[in-house]
Parts: structure tokens; C-alpha cells; sequence
């Protein structure tokens, strides 16, 4: 079955399409959730509640992205909405997701050498709330600003604006960490 004939099959409420769909992508968007909320049976709650809204809003998808990705921008929206109803803080980054330095960024970005990842996993979590969400939009989950500005609601200049000023309250928590001069 192809996957626009599985996308079909939803639309037209398919129980064994929509299980198969959600079966192709539930543990994917389980990384994506867990990226974002801490606790795991949060995360797998997020998961369940993107699908019911994906199948829900399946209409909507026209297939100018994949439906992974498209998945995926639900489930990041619904893993930010429970933060900010619930305050919480951003759950730690695997290091293999962490891409602190941009290589097209021209902006000096070194920092003390002895810099670890664990010290860049604290600094974001200590980032203001407004920065701390587009950082981890664009750096961690690799979006550009027009799709930031969509997810978060916000203008592209805010979008490049909070990145700006979140990056440089990043820098300046590393350095001051790795200086001894933290409080």
C-alpha cells in the first residue's frame, strides 16, 4: 500500500490504514515528544493526542511536505503546549542531537574549549522561556525561521530575533560556567 492510498484510507476513517499509519510513525514522534517533554508518559500522551488531531485534521494535509513532517510540526506544537501549561522545564538533549555551533552562522561562536555537553544541556534549560523555544526549534529539531514563526505563532524577525539574543545568552552561559564565575 502506498502511502498516499494509506493517507486516503484515513480520510475515509479506515481503522486497519490508520493503524498502520500510526504504527509507521508512533516511535519517531515519540523521540520528537520526549525531546521536548520530560516525562515519558507525557510524551506518549502528546503522541496519542497528535494522531487523534492529525486523523481529525487529515483533510488539511495536502502533501507539500511528507506526513512525517507534517506529523511532526503537530506533535512539536502539542509537546509545547503542554510546557507552557505546565511550566515545565525542557527535558535533557541526547548528544547526538546537540548543534550548538551553525557552521553558516558568522557570528564568533567559541567558547572555553573545556565546554561539555552535560554544560550546553544546562545553559538551554536555563535560557528564558521565549528564547529557550526557538533555540531548541532551530538548533536541536533542525526548523528554519518561517516554519519557527508558524509553530510558535511569532513573526520570522521575532523568530530570528529570539534566536539571535538566545544564542548569545547561550554563549554567555557557557562562558561563565566554564570561567567558575556562575552563581
Amino acid at each position: 500500500m502506498f502511502q498516499v492510498d494509506i493517507i486516503e484510507k484515513c480520510r475515509q476513517n479506515d481503522r486497519k490504514a490508520q493503524l498502520k499509519l500510526y504504527n509507521q510513525y508512533c516511535n519517531g514522534m515519540l523521540v520528537v515528544a520526549q525531546r521536548f517533554v520530560k516525562n515519558t508518559m507525557e510524551a506518549e500522551d502528546v503522541v496519542q493526542e497528535s494522531f487523534i488531531k492529525a486523523f481529525e485534521k487529515l483533510e488539511q494535509y495536502k502533501a507539500e511536505v511528507t506526513f512525517g513532517a507534517w506529523l511532526k510540526r503537530i506533535v512539536i506544537n502539542k509537546s509545547i503546549d503542554l510546557l507552557k501549561s505546565k511550566k515545565q522545564r525542557l527535558v535533557d538533549l541526547e548528544e547526538v542531537q546537540l548543534k550548538v555551533v551553525d557552521a553558516n552562522y558568522d557570528e564568533d561562536w567559541s567558547v572555553n574549549s573545556s565546554v561539555t555537553v552535560d554544560d550546553v544541556k544546562i545553559a538551554i534549560q536555563q535560557l528564558p522561556e521565549k528564547y529557550k523555544y526557538v533555540v531548541m526549534l532551530y538548533l536541536v529539531e533542525g526548523y528554519d525561521h518561517q516554519e519557527i514563526s508558524e509553530i510558535l505563532n511569532i513573526s520570522e524577525i521575532a523568530s530570528r530575533t529570539q534566536l539571535s539574543r538566545g544564542k548569545g545568552k547561550l554563549k554567555e552561559l557557557l562562558n561563565k560556567r566554564k570561567n567558575g564565575t556562575e552563581s
